[in-house]
């Protein structure tokens, strides 16, 4: 289980985080949705430990996040999966060493990592493309190559951080079956950014709107869907300004 309690985080006087909670149960899939540079990223990224709140908690399988030794995050890193908004590979390196990253960093040896390679490539439909080059690729297979470098760890979580953006919809598509059958196939339990609502149905078990620096609404695709919270409903409508009646209803800072 993924337990963030009562986080902050600002960034000199930039206030990102103000008293986000969330918690994410095994076996899921929630859905991080909000506006552009609401800190979304920013979240995912203390569950790994790439950022350490300024208060607050965070825990992974009952790990204080925060507080451990270099040794035992690390090992914790090893069960999460991290795909990033641009997939993040390297140029120079084929796919299959790209994909191969996180596994030459375990004790394994050649022919256990080829075999985990090319399974995991298998299971975002990219066989035998292990000699090929990231320019080589088009973007959504470059983002499916980036899921295999998170899944090839066999890991518990995988965090995907905007996984749709920039593709068409077809291919947007295909990148959410990626990762319905990761949850199916591999058990996996995921925490996917994103402020793509079609997406966001489609893949989510539970669905969370970060507005203000914490969490403004958490619920099922269904309630989400049917929501009456007047600033969830303008987002995911995809409308830029609430009506007059609805702006009658909503505090300053609301965050029911």
């Amino acid at each position: 289980m993924i337990k963030l309690k009562d986080v902050y985080k600002a960034f000199g006087e930039k206030k990102v985080l103000q008293g986000f909670s969330l918690d994410v149960t095994e076996g899921e899939t929630m859905v991080i949705i909000g506006y552009s540079g609401t800190g979304k990223s920013v979240a995912i990224k203390h569950i790994v430990g790439l950022l350490e709140p300024d208060s607050g908690q965070v825990f992974v399988d009952d790990k204080d996040v925060p507080n451990l030794p270099r040794r035992e995050l690390y090992a914790l890193r090893a069960k999460i999966g991290y795909v990033f908004q641009f997939a993040a590979l390297f140029d120079s390196m084929s796919i299959g060493d790209n994909v191969a990253m996180g596994l030459r960093k375990l004790e394994m040896n050649d022919d256990e990592i080829r075999g985990r390679v090319s399974e995991a490539l298998r299971l975002v439909d990219l066989p035998d493309t292990e000699t090929r080059y990231p320019a080589e690729l088009s973007g959504g297979m470059r983002k499916r190559v980036g899921i295999a470098r998170a899944i090839a760890l066999r890991p518990k979580y995988i965090l995907y951080d905007e996984p749709t953006t920039g593709l068409d919809p077809v291919t947007s598509a295909v990148i959410d079956e990626l990762m319905i059958r990761m949850r199916k196939q591999l058990g996996v339990t995921s925490v996917v950014i994103t402020h793509d609502m079609r997406s966001a149905y489609s893949v989510g078990s539970r669905i969370a709107m970060l507005y203000e620096g914490r969490v403004r609404q958490v619920g099922t695709v269904d309630e989400i869907r049917n929501t009456k919270d007047p600033v969830v409903r303008q987002f995911i409508e995809g409308r830029a300004t609430m009506n007059e009646v609805e702006m009658a209803g909503v505090p300053a800072s609301s965050n029911a």
